[in-house]
């Protein structure tokens, strides 16, 4: 069910690494608990006797987020890619689904049903989808088994995490034996803020949730897996930031000064190199800021992103954002972005 099974494709089609899907079939957790933070899926009656095109993740009783079928049912996903020209895309569980907040026992039941759910999708779209789970990160020992599950068994190309478990940073030593399971698996990890950035920075709301707490909340785990050690252990393991990697992009020159400022200079000495080892995606929304993601993570670690199905116009847009760059970014580069780089982040090589 990995991507290495998927047909060869022309090389103008576009391989989407950033992208959520919500199982239909989870059921109501918070019913079942009594516990209303457990997000569900309820989808609106049908009409006329067509299919429901329109629902809601709901916490209990309370609206979460207004979907449309794009997120739960992978015909109309598929006719989506079609309509956009993009061959692959990578599905990971809405970020209100990675339930770091729960006991071990019932966040590991739930990634279960999460993962279950989300290989099941992969196996019905013909090799056009794949697909990262959920792990219970709170409980590392329960995680680490449940990563391997999801990759050994369900054929899950790796999971996508939080910039945070429960208040823990990611280089948080409680947190390695998960990296470490994730290298030794080849898997990918995919690391999505929180909250919708909500508390991430002193002010709260809109815009600054969206606008500056997503970007701050991401450069702050990614500087966490630089400085704190994450990367430099792994050097192998493909680590993907969300957002473009959020205000790092902007900050790593500075954060590398402050290394060399505060007296680490071997951090000082690899911080150019070990950023350099993160995946990012292309979701920042100007044709002007591709050439500095290209400029400090390579080339090679550029991919599309478009957060299907919620930000409007990202999937519809992305070949003429990367095509806006213009002679900013090479032939070469820009073929790289939209489609092979997506295809070897995804892709396990043992």
């Amino acid at each position: 069910m990995s991507s290495t099974h998927v047909r060869d494709t022309p090389e103008d089609t576009v391989v989407d690494t950033h992208a959520h899907f919500f199982p239909p079939g989870l059921g109501d957790w918070a019913d079942r608990t009594g516990d209303d933070r457990w997000p569900s899926l309820h989808v609106d009656a049908p009409t006329d006797g067509a299919p429901a095109v329109t629902g809601r993740i709901q916490q209990g009783s309370a609206v979460f987020r207004e979907v449309t079928r794009t997120l739960w049912d992978v015909e109309t996903r598929l006719a989506s890619l079609d309509a956009n020209g993009v061959s692959l895309q990578l599905v990971s569980p809405v970020p209100v689904m990675l339930t770091y907040w729960a006991e071990g026992g019932p966040a590991l039941d739930f990634a279960a049903a999460v993962n279950d759910g989300i290989a099941a999708a992969v196996a019905a779209s013909a090799g056009r989808l794949d697909g990262l789970g959920t792990v219970p990160l709170q409980d590392v020992d329960l995680a680490v088994r449940e990563l391997d599950r999801a990759v050994t068994e369900l054929g899950l190309a790796g999971v996508q995490i939080g910039t945070q478990v429960a208040g823990r940073e990611l280089d948080d030593p409680v947190l390695a034996p998960f990296f470490e399971a994730a290298a030794d698996l080849d898997a990918a990890v995919f690391v999505h803020p929180l909250d919708g950035g909500a508390d991430a920075i002193r002010r709260t709301g809109q815009p600054y949730d969206f606008g500056l707490g997503m970007l701050t909340d991401t450069a702050m785990a990614a500087t966490a897996l630089v400085a704190g050690g994450v990367v430099a252990r792994h050097p192998e393991l493909r680590i993907g930031l969300a957002h473009g990697c959020g205000t790092m992009t902007w900050a790593a020159p500075r954060l590398k000064l402050a290394a060399r400022i505060w007296g680490d200079p071997e951090l000082h000495a690899a911080f150019d190199e070990l950023v350099g080892r993160l995946w990012v995606d292309t979701l920042v929304f100007d044709p002007a800021h591709l050439p500095l993601l290209v400029h400090r993570f390579g080339a090679g670690h550029v991919m599309v992103g478009t957060d299907a199905p919620f930000i409007p116009g990202q999937l519809e847009g992305v070949r003429d954002l990367v095509a806006a760059a213009g002679g900013a970014l090479s032939d070469a580069d820009r073929a790289a972005i939209l489609s092979a780089n997506g295809r070897a982040f995804v892709a396990r090589r043992r």
